[in-house]
């Protein structure tokens, strides 16, 4: 348990080649299924305090109580997520912690001394902020608001990979506005 957030919810490995790392997880590790989205529609996006359109594409799973998430950068848009490509990296990029309470525990990290440095919205209630403290590769730290459609989504993954028997791998992400 982290004494900031809670539980860790989720590992967000980008990946050069989102197609083949949903086989990887499905065939070698046995995770799924995944609910692919080829393009997030992520509104409100800054990064560095500057608005720009990013096209990501996203893999989410379920392993127990973890979401895997997997991303994969389309453009050249500044991202954390390409930070971490252009230093050399692959892999997990980040860790998340799910909130109820977006602007209480946004509030909470800010006087810890965590500065917000990439931001954005998924669906109504889907706020997210990535924050610049990252120590080695992999330890950047996520705040994901989940109360809306995305967490809605995020239970119907979790449900979906309980007790599933390996058919239909790759699904498409539902629609959020029927969330």
């Amino acid at each position: 348990m982290s004494r900031f957030l809670g539980a860790i919810r989720q590992l967000g490995y980008v990946v050069d080649d989102i197609e083949a790392g949903m086989a990887h997880w499905h065939a070698v590790m046995g995770v799924g299924p995944w609910f692919y989205n080829p393009r997030v529609p992520i509104e409100d996006y800054l990064y560095d305090g500057v608005a720009y359109q990013p096209h990501n594409s996203v893999a989410l799973a379920n392993s127990g109580f973890i979401q895997v998430e997997l991303i994969q950068c389309r453009n050249d848009v500044p991202s954390m997520y390409r930070d971490f490509l252009e230093a050399g990296n692959r892999g997990l990029q980040h860790v998340a912690y799910w909130t109820q309470d977006f602007d209480r525990d946004l509030a909470r990290m800010v006087a810890e001394g965590f500065r917000p440095r990439m931001s954005g919205r998924v669906g109504a209630n889907g706020r997210f902020v990535y924050f610049d403290r990252e120590a080695h590769p992999g330890t950047v730290i996520e705040l994901s608001e989940v109360i809306g459609p995305k967490g809605r989504m995020f239970d119907m993954i979790r449900a979906a990979s309980q007790d599933w028997d390996g058919t239909d791998p790759i699904r498409p992400f539902p629609d959020l506005s029927t969330l």
